[in-house]
């Protein structure tokens, strides 16, 4: 069933069946419901600009089938690295502020947070960025009500714990860890008062039922995830997905604008596998919802966006809107 017009109305019993029909409209008419709710809830012309970081690279003991990062992958011609000293990753995330980001997400490739030396120094990074006035975010896996407690008092803006996919696909997936305990994570996140960065991966061989299964996920949060990371599947040569086909651009058009509406007020973060869009792709993406890119030449472990292209991709949505901050010149 089709709904008969979208207000905008933030809904929290959407049906896995609705999204489907929202998915399959025609593209023209999805895009434009999609950008009306798009328009009642943020400024179209507000991109925002984050950067991420890889603070400790591979060895994860989880074994996700599309993550370069897993230690179950051994085909994958990966280097590992120990966590990065604070001051690094500060001098990083402050470059990062130069260039116009406005967050510094941090990624460690854990399974879940140990107390200890490590999980302290992530708490010093945490700190270092807010002091540079910028909006923190980390993704360290799974944690407890105590270690949240700490973020929250180091002042982190949001928590990343993606879904990946819908509960229905999600054993195809991932095997080591439930998506009970995801959703477990992401409680725990919202009990210590830090914002939600919750998404997921499109291209993995799922259905569109699978996607909608995702957001009707999503939806069901209340408040919905101040943030959604939308990721196209990048195959890399040693996982189990690098041979999947290259996900159609305007597959992520379509998930894009279902989002949008699903979830009228979060941000939707166009991630993983921007590189492989062109310019004109990515403009229907913010067209239909999507308001934030991540911005360097990589996303963890794989390929993004240059910054020369950024600079063209800005310059083309608006002559006066600044590359720095996808804000809109006075």
């Amino acid at each position: 069933m089709i709904p008969a017009h979208d207000d905008g109305a933030v809904r929290h019993d959407w049906t896995v069946e609705e999204i489907e029909a929202l998915h399959d409209l025609p593209l023209l008419e999805l895009v434009g419901r999609a950008n009306a709710v798009h328009r009642r809830h943020h400024d179209p012309n507000r991109i925002h600009k984050a950067s991420l970081l890889s603070v400790k690279t591979g060895g994860c003991p989880e074994d996700c089938a599309y993550c370069p990062q897993s230690a179950h992958h051994r085909g994958v011609d990966l280097a590992r690295d120990r966590l990065m000293d604070p001051p690094s990753v500060l001098a990083m995330a402050a470059r990062a502020k130069a260039a116009g980001a406005e967050r510094f997400c941090m990624g460690a490739a854990w399974r879940q947070v140990r107390d200890g030396a490590e999980f302290d120094a992530v708490v010093a990074m945490v700190e270092g960025v807010r002091a540079l006035g910028m909006e923190a975010c980390v993704t360290l896996g799974m944690l407890k009500a105590h270690q949240a407690a700490r973020l929250a008092e180091a002042g982190l803006t949001a928590y990343n714990h993606n879904l990946d996919t819908g509960p229905d696909f999600y054993g195809r997936i991932v095997t080591t860890r439930r998506y009970q305990d995801r959703l477990d994570t992401l409680a725990t996140v919202r009990e210590a008062g830090i914002g939600l960065c919750c998404g997921g991966i499109v291209g993995m061989g799922e259905a569109v039922a699978d996607r909608a299964g995702l957001l009707r996920v999503l939806a069901s949060m209340a408040p919905h995830p101040e943030s959604v990371p939308i990721n196209a599947l990048v195959p890399v040569e040693g996982t189990p997905l690098a041979d999947r086909p290259r996900l159609d651009p305007l597959d992520l058009v379509r998930m894009v604008a279902t989002a949008r509406l699903v979830l009228p007020g979060s941000v939707l973060r166009l991630s993983a596998g921007r590189a492989q869009l062109g310019r004109e792709a990515q403009i229907l993406c913010f067209l239909a919802g999507a308001n934030s890119v991540f911005a360097g030449d990589t996303l963890l472990t794989t390929p993004n966006a240059g910054h020369d292209d950024d600079a063209a991709l800005f310059a083309a949505l608006a002559p006066r809107m600044r590359a720095e901050t996808g804000d809109v010149a006075a």
